[in-house]
This record gives C-alpha cells, sequence and structure tokens, in this order.
C-alpha cells in the first residue's frame, strides 16, 4: 500500500508540474534584451510577440509602437532627454562659431531620434547613466569643436584599408572623419552601415548630409567600441576613441582638454566625474 501511495504522489507531482509548464508563456524567454529577431523585448525586459510584448515601452525588436520621443531610459533614472536638456545641448552648440556647418546640421532632436536605436547606451544607476552621456558628449565637443564641423578639416587622406576585405574601398570614395564621432577609415563605415543601415562603403557622405545617421554611426561607435570601459574612467575612453595618438604623453593638451570638457559636464549634471579621469 505504502508503494502504492507513492506511486501516486509522484504521478500528481509530474501531473502539477505539467500544469504549472502549461501557464508559463512559452514567448517569455529573458529579463535580457538579447531576443531572436523576430521577438520584441518589452518595456519590463522580456521577450516575446503581441501587444504586451511590442506595444508601448517596447525595447527593441518588431515594436508596433512609436519610439520613445524622450530616447532611451536609464535603468537608475529618467530619461536621456531629461540629462540631455535643449539647455545642455544648445549650450554646447552654442559656442561655435555663425559660420558653422554643424550649427543647423546637429539638433538634439536628430540626437534623440539616433538615440532611440541604442537602448543600453547611458544604462546604469542614474549616476552611470550622467558619467556616461557627459563622456560621450565631452568627445563630441573635442571632435567637432562645439558641434561645429560635420566633416574633418583635412581631407586629402582617404583613410583607405586596402587590406580589409571584409568591406573594401569604393573607387573614388574617401573615409575621412564624419559627423560627432569623426568616424573614419572604410571598416568603420562599412560596419556601421550595416548595423545601422545605410551604405557607408558606397555613400559614407551620407554621415555628413543626414542628422539622425550622423549621431547614430558616433552611438554606433561609442557603444561598440567605448562603452564597455566607461566605468574604468574617463582615461579609458580616451584611450578606445584615440589613445594610440594622445595618451602615454604623446599629446598630454589635447588629452587635457577631453578631461576638461567631461568634467564641465558632470558638474552640471550634478554627478562626480570619478576616478582615472586621464590615459
Amino acid at each position: 500500500m505504502a508503494l502504492l501511495k507513492m506511486k501516486k504522489d509522484v504521478l500528481l507531482t509530474f501531473v502539477l508540474l505539467g500544469i504549472v509548464a502549461l501557464a508559463i508563456p512559452t514567448h517569455v524567454m529573458s529579463q535580457n534584451c538579447n531576443c531572436a529577431p523576430n521577438l520584441c523585448c518589452s518595456q519590463f525586459g522580456f521577450c516575446g510577440t503581441g501587444e504586451e510584448y511590442c506595444g508601448q515601452g517596447c525595447k527593441g525588436g518588431p515594436c508596433t509602437s512609436s519610439p520613445n520621443p524622450s530616447g532611451p531610459t536609464p535603468s537608475g533614472g529618467g530619461s536621456v532627454a531629461d540629462i540631455v536638456t535643449p539647455a545642455f545641448f544648445d549650450g554646447i552648440k552654442n559656442q561655435a562659431g555663425a559660420d558653422c556647418a554643424g550649427k543647423s546640421f546637429y539638433t538634439r532632436d536628430a540626437f534623440l531620434n539616433a538615440a532611440n536605436s541604442f537602448s543600453e547606451f547611458g544604462s546604469g544607476s542614474a549616476d552611470d547613466s550622467k558619467r556616461e552621456i557627459a563622456a560621450f558628449f565631452a568627445h563630441v565637443t573635442h571632435e567637432t569643436g562645439h558641434l561645429c564641423f560635420v566633416e574633418e578639416i583635412e581631407k586629402s587622406n582617404a583613410y583607405c584599408d586596402q587590406e580589409n576585405t571584409q568591406y573594401p574601398c569604393v573607387a573614388g570614395k574617401s573615409y575621412y572623419g564624419r559627423g560627432p564621432m569623426q568616424i573614419t577609415w572604410n571598416y568603420n563605415y562599412g560596419a556601421a552601415g550595416q548595423a545601422i543601415g545605410f551604405d557607408g562603403l558606397n555613400s559614407p557622405e551620407t554621415v555628413a548630409n543626414d542628422p539622425v545617421v550622423s549621431f547614430k554611426t558616433a552611438l554606433w561607435f561609442w557603444m561598440t567600441n567605448v562603452h564597455s570601459v566607461v566605468n574604468q574612467g574617463f582615461g579609458a575612453t580616451i584611450q578606445k576613441i584615440n589613445g594610440a595618438l594622445e595618451c602615454n604623453g604623446k599629446q598630454p593638451n589635447l588629452v587635457q582638454a577631453r578631461i576638461g570638457y567631461y568634467t564641465d559636464y558632470c558638474q552640471k549634471f550634478g554627478v562626480s566625474p570619478g576616478e582615472n579621469l586621464s590615459c
């Protein structure tokens, strides 16, 4: 009798587990935004389909809702738009000369539009978010002369790496610096275009003609090469962006200029700049 009762108990346990398993939606995969291409990442970080995943607050995938006009929301505080206010953005641009091409090209709306495609930008705690955004704009300010330059001044170098066969140079095209992060080289234009959705190799000039694409290339470069080291200090971001030419005492004045912008923006955001500021 005891053996029979044990078998019944075991059978009942399996039945209950089966019911519970059926009750869990099969399209819920994880709380990470690494969903399959055909699945949406919901506002709460779950993968799935349908209105609750692809509707309001959808972070990625085939979302049916309109992009968040305020840009991505850092996990520890307000949206990127709450940090990058019109006063902050225009405060940078207004320091550029009246004849600068960037005065009419770079806009806060274009930046926020581009930022919607990079939900991990400015992620982390409220302070971490502010430091990353401060670091990003510090480099943008330095690279573009306060959002003045849309293209590199010196255009004689085509920045073509002939040995890169994955993203081969197109005859007659130059891959000199363009955009807020002054993206250069055929392999960066090719990879950025593939990720963002424009023909970076055949039409690199798009970066200087479309302000949203321009900011997207800057954010693509940042998220691909810099985002992972932000928590190591601002100096690590300098190293990633132009370390070979500036760090280790090569051009200390340029390093100090970047640091100056960063500490100024941190002060504006009301956050400490952290440690390891120099490279």
